[in-house]
């Protein structure tokens, strides 16, 4: 992830949210980088057991 400015962000400072299904945080991946607003569960296992 980079900041406004370009730079690579360290990934003890990527943002982090709480899992709607196991309720343990997780942080930002590159993959949710368009949709990370979108992002409730941290893994399909959990989005499935809901």
């Amino acid at each position: 992830m980079q900041n406004k400015k370009g730079k690579t962000i360290a990934k003890i400072n990527l943002p982090q949210k709480e899992c709607l299904g196991c309720k343990k945080p997780f942080t930002w991946r590159k993959k949710w980088e368009n949709c990370w607003n979108e992002v409730k569960y941290c893994s399909k296992y959990c989005q499935k057991v809901k």
